[in-house]
């Protein structure tokens, strides 16, 4: 029974005095250092003590050259100067683990995923309100609205009834002698959440509508009956109007 309490209450002295240890363990320092070198501890047992413990070492140019004339040796000296400049190095920021099917990172947020829209993708708006020759003037803006989802394969990136922005560049009231209106418009952007998905008015970057070049709605609405001679260029609000993506654009999916 006594040899029982006696060997209960060594395990408590040891587990006591191992919480004591933990609470009072400090960084080494360039004493601890010294302190092992005098004592004749290995090199290489030296080095790894330091490589296991928090240091907290003087690596100015005054205290190495004092280790230096202790006795140090060059190994230790440089073991306690990576220990230090590891501590001024943050942790290695996490990356996304590999996908094994695509053999690349794989986001971790697939909401970040972004879609190439391809240059001379066409795009369906319609007018959102009337545009007349008659009450335009230059520099007005026009209001234009997505008509259908536009979409990078199956997957949606811009929602329908998104606004389009363009701009009225020339106009003209109809004349004296029958002489017709005009007005032209100048394709702008489509707004595409945070994102300006630039916009012109033909497939092809030559001729009528590429970007930097007017729109001429006498040219698109007149085999339809919208110009008429002698009268001005009407334009009803839901009139469709088909344009295209002026550049290739990242977009993430829609929510």
């Amino acid at each position: 029974m006594r040899s029982k309490t006696l060997w209960l209450l060594i395990v408590l002295v040891a587990v006591a005095v191992g919480l004591t240890f933990a609470q009072t363990k400090k960084p080494l320092t360039n004493a601890d250092v010294l302190q092992m070198v005098k004592a004749g501890f290995e090199q290489s047992m030296i080095v790894k003590t330091i490589e296991a413990n928090d240091p907290n070492f003087d690596v100015s140019v005054q205290a190495l050259m004092d280790l230096k004339n202790a006795g140090v040796s060059q190994p230790i000296i440089e073991a306690m100067l990576a220990a230090e400049t590891r501590k001024k190095v943050p942790p290695a920021a996490s990356v996304p683990a590999k996908d094994p099917a695509v053999g690349s990172a794989a986001p971790a947020d697939s909401s970040m995923t972004k879609l190439l829209l391809k240059e001379e993708t066409e795009i369906a708006l319609k007018f959102a309100a009337d545009l007349s020759s008659k009450t335009a003037a230059e520099g007005d803006p026009v209001d234009m609205i997505l008509d259908e989802d536009l979409k990078v394969g199956d997957a949606v990136v811009v929602k329908k009834g998104a606004h389009a922005v363009a701009k009225v560049t020339n106009v003209k009231k109809a004349g004296m002698m029958g002489k017709p209106g005009e007005l032209n418009i100048l394709m702008e952007y489509l707004k595409a959440g945070g994102t300006r998905v630039r916009l012109r008015g033909s497939k092809g970057k030559e001729g009528q509508g590429k970007t930097g070049t007017a729109v001429a709605l006498t040219v698109l609405f007149g085999p339809i009956g919208l110009i008429k001679h002698g009268k001005n260029v009407e334009v009803k609000a839901g009139t469709p109007l088909k344009v295209y993506v002026d550049q290739d654009t990242l977009l993430p999916p829609a929510n």
